[in-house]
């Protein structure tokens, strides 16, 4: 099917003004989203999405879906080809999905870039595609009706045929004819009593390629000619190479060449092994810099002092401080988290070939215009001639997603070194532990005041940590006041009644990379407020169910307390847990959902079994209800890994956890009974990849308390000893 249309000229001049904007917005602004999208849809008339960079219709009628998002296990590979196919009405055992190239008509319909992230990519593109579909489906019966000289309202499109009465043509038959017509200026889309496939629990259109090993994840990319190279990095960040000798690396069997590119020494080989023995035999000197003495005990002891003094307000509403003196009860508590990595699955890697006027770039990444970009920019050549292939990824969590394009970047440097050939540029999972760009080191102190009710009548929260925007070239206009809106995400917005809060923010500077993690701040803004939420709840003698509906009774917004009620209900939260089990419970928004969870635990000789999980999520329309489970099963997972094991340390400058043995993920044999409910609803849908995250080390934490009388407030709760 081809569909004569480009995008307007309007469009994607804002499109491309919106670059810089969009990249951060994409992933950090609390609750922006919605605020966006009306937006959007105020400049509808600005945007226009050409099917045919959507759609292609085979004449045997096999219709192929152009994804433009990244698939990295959250399941965009069916729920976006849901989406338009819902108003295409394409026979979805006919339905194909393609990765779409790096092109300006892809680019986020809110954020005005391609990337993946943020959890937006189904809550962005619920009109979008399906306005898309619905115009390709205008284009097909229009094309049937006037070959049967019968007016269109009198045809009906179904399972991939156009339909009058007893005639009938398939879509293979009109797309040709019909992408020669002009799109319709308007559409009307289905009312939802009359969706087929949106919220349907319908298979994943990747799936079966994936369990062959036919789908190509990045570290499968073969192309003829292609080199395998590994970087000597230097130990510490911010050091570099000093002198090195490479004659030992050169000779090991494989081993091509060894050169010096940004970043540190590359070992080019036929292979992978090849280039790993390679940098293994290499002989570097170092030039640790000025960051070789940092260590997290000394930041851990100066966040700790910052803690207790006045930060750059966030918010303040009332008069928090002077409340707190009158207050009948007081409670003083600090919490830290630590540095996480994203511990992908998949390591990083991209293979890249570099020639005079063009670049090739075959990676699994979120970020395709801003690593495109870079990428031109290292090559000295324009954006449109570097030319990216989408592969899928082994998990991203955020960490393919980076502004500075650091991973990708650095393949394109090790490929301009050898012009013309492709490389992959392989990272070990030792490499991509200590490779930086973390979750940042936080610590929080929370001060509160109780009324005679129990209830709180004052909250003091004074958040320390690394500013994930400071230093990038967005901080000029997504820092206001001192303040980043990620770092104080899910505390600054409170959904509890307290007539007297107050949120303030210091920013140190650290040496260490960081950037988003799955939930971003919501990550330990979730664990620290409904950990203290139950401390309050405690030291008031009510119970933390109770106490939370009484603080929610107020709240306008009423997915709260729904969530709220239903997870209670289905982890039977009126009868006491098993003989030797605690229970606990945390609620928290973010990226628009509700996500309420209820943790189960037992303890044995220190060791935490987290036994069952119950989760109620409002994401509003759940456009594939077996994927929005999945993702909230994997956002628990995930972040009980962390709230277990998680943690990256530094000593003498170096960080001191390499792979799985001292770096855990939650195991087959340790991951608990989940479930999850979706509480029903037709509203527009909300993130569902990262808000499973938040709540469970809470969750966890204040069910160990309920088990042992023990309080927990530094994560993780079994830090790995380290050897």
């Amino acid at each position: 099917m081809s569909l004569d249309v480009s995008i307007s000229r309007r469009g994607f001049l804002k499109g491309g003004a919106m670059l810089g904007a969009g990249l951060v917005l994409a992933f950090h602004l609390p609750a922006t989203l919605k605020r966006l999208q009306a937006a959007q849809a105020a400049d509808a008339p600005a945007k226009e999405y050409p099917p045919d960079a959507f759609i292609r219709i085979a004449p045997d009628g096999t219709t192929t879906i152009l994804c433009n998002k990244a698939e990295m296990g959250q399941g965009v590979y069916t729920s976006l080809p849901m989406l338009i196919c819902e108003e295409l009405e394409a026979d979805w055992s006919q339905v194909r999905v393609e990765p779409a190239p790096a092109a300006i008509v892809y680019a986020h319909p809110v954020f005005g870039i391609q990337m993946t992230g943020g959890s937006t990519s189904v809550a962005s593109s619920w009109e979008q595609m399906r306005r898309i579909g619905a115009v390709a489906r205008t284009m097909l019966v229009e094309t049937a009706a006037a070959r049967w000289n019968v007016p269109a309202v009198d045809c009906r499109a179904e399972n991939g045929f156009v339909l009058h009465g007893d005639r009938k043509l398939s879509f293979g038959e009109l797309a040709e004819e019909a992408g020669r017509r002009t799109p319709p200026a308007s559409v009307t889309l289905k009312d939802p009593k009359d969706f087929k496939l949106i919220g349907k629990a319908t298979p994943r259109l990747e799936g079966p390629d994936k369990v062959s090993g036919k789908g190509q994840f990045g570290i499968d990319v073969r192309v003829p000619g292609m080199l395998f190279a590994v970087l000597a990095r230097p130990p510490v960040f911010g050091g570099k190479p000093k002198q090195w000798d490479s004659a030992a690396a050169q000779a090991v069997p494989g081993v091509l060449a060894v050169k010096a590119v940004a970043g540190g020494v590359a070992v080019y080989a036929s292979n992978t092994w090849a280039a790993l023995k390679g940098r293994e035999a290499l002989k570097v000197q170092w030039d640790d810099g000025p960051n070789a003495g940092f260590s997290t005990a000394a930041q851990r002891a100066g966040f700790q002092k910052l803690a207790r003094e006045p930060g750059t307000v966030a918010v303040a509403q009332g008069d928090a401080p002077g409340a707190l003196k009158t207050a009948a009860k007081t409670l003083d508590a600090e919490y830290e988290v630590p540095y996480l990595a994203h511990a992908c699955m998949e390591p990083l890697n991209c293979t890249v070939r570099v020639d005079a006027d063009a670049v090739e770039i075959w990676a699994g990444t979120q970020f395709q215009t801003v690593d495109q970009g870079n990428a031109a920019k290292i090559a000295g050549v324009k954006p449109e001639q570097v030319t990216i292939h989408t592969m899928l990824l082994g998990g991203g969590f955020g960490r393919r997603a980076n502004p500075a394009s650091d991973w990708s970047n650095e393949a394109v440097e090790v490929a301009k070194a050898m012009p013309g050939k492709p490389v992959m540029t392989v990272w070990s999972r030792e490499d991509d532990t200590r490779g930086g760009w973390y979750r940042p080191h936080w610590v929080s102190r929370l001060r509160a005041g109780l009324g005679a009710d129990g209830l709180p009548v004052a909250w003091l929260h004074t958040i320390v940590g690394q500013s994930i925007l400071a230093g990038t070239p967005f901080e000029a206009f997504m820092v206001r006041g001192g303040i980043d809106a990620t770092s104080v995400e899910g505390a600054s917005d409170l959904p509890y009644a307290v007539a007297n809060l107050q949120v303030d923010l210091h920013s140190p500077k650290s040496p260490v990379p960081v950037q988003w993690w799955r939930s971003v701040g919501h990550s330990h803004t979730g664990f620290v407020v409904e950990s203290f939420v139950d401390e309050c709840a405690h030291a008031a003698g009510i119970d933390p169910l109770e106490y939370r509906r009484r603080l929610l009774a107020k709240h306008k917004d009423p997915r709260f307390l729904k969530c709220l009620n239903l997870a209670a209900a289905k982890a039977g939260w009126s009868r006491p847990p098993e003989k030797g089990s605690g229970r606990g419970i945390a609620i928290h928004e973010s990226f628009e959902s509700v996500v309420c969870e209820i943790a189960e635990v037992t303890q044995k000789d220190g060791r935490v079994q987290v036994t069952r999980v119950v989760a109620a999520v409002d994401c509003g329309t759940a456009v594939n209800p077996d994927m929005v489970r999945a993702q909230i099963e994997s956002g628990i997972v995930y972040g009980l890994s962390a709230a277990l094991y998680g943690q990256i340390t530094l000593k003498d400058g170096r960080v001191e956890q390499g792979n799985f043995d001292d770096y855990p993920a939650v195991r087959l044999s340790e991951s608990p009974q989940i479930e999850v409910h979706i509480v029903p609803s037709e509203a527009p849908p909300t993130g569902v990849g990262e808000p499973g995250t938040p709540p469970i080390a809470a969750a966890v934490g204040n069910a160990l308390f309920a088990l042992t009388g023990e309080r927990h407030r530094r994560l993780p709760l079994m830090p790995v000893a380290k050897s």
